[in-house]
């Protein structure tokens, strides 16, 4: 999983035209625990939406390998080259679905994949840079910071990182 931040686009990709799905209907996400080395610490970026902090994670494209997947979502959203190390496995999402604007239909389920990660480069620019935020926590503080988001907690919880 070797690139360089030259060969990294500066466009976020968008859209939902090649989002992949599973037989359930549930949309395919990938994303990284992005560690330091010593797995000291990981990065959390603030999301968009909500406000409040997450892990680096997005739609799971038809064009790519899920690893890539979650090594580009690094990139676009937190601006980090990371080598991926371990596949922490399929977490269900366990929030209750949120209901459609204009529509009684639920939005759709996600099923999580990620991926432990070693962070090699954390860049000045990336392609979402002026939207999001990125901090280095402990354990502790990334597990308060994740206490509304109980998939991101259990990819936390499933990684290496030193409690």
């Amino acid at each position: 999983m070797a690139a360089s931040g030259s060969s990294r686009s500066m466009e976020s990709r968008t859209g939902r035209s090649k989002q992949r799905y599973n037989s359930k209907g549930e949309r395919l996400v990938a994303g990284v625990v992005p560690l330091t080395a010593d797995k000291n610490f990981v990065m959390l970026i603030q999301s968009t939406r909500r406000k409040g902090w997450v892990l680096p994670k997005g739609g799971w494209e038809t064009d790519e390998e899920c690893p890539d997947a979650a090594a580009r979502e690094a990139w676009e959203e937190a601006g980090i080259l990371v080598q991926i190390d371990y596949d922490l496995g399929d977490i269900k999402e366990t929030r209750p679905p949120k209901k459609q604007k204009h529509s009684t239909k639920d939005k759709e389920r996600s099923l999580y994949r990620f991926y432990e990660a070693t962070v090699t480069s954390e860049e000045k620019d990336w392609p979402e840079k002026d939207k999001r935020e990125r901090k280095w926590f402990t354990y502790a503080d990334a597990r308060e910071a994740l206490k509304e988001r109980p998939e991101l907690q259990t990819a936390l919880e499933k990684s290496t990182m030193k409690r």
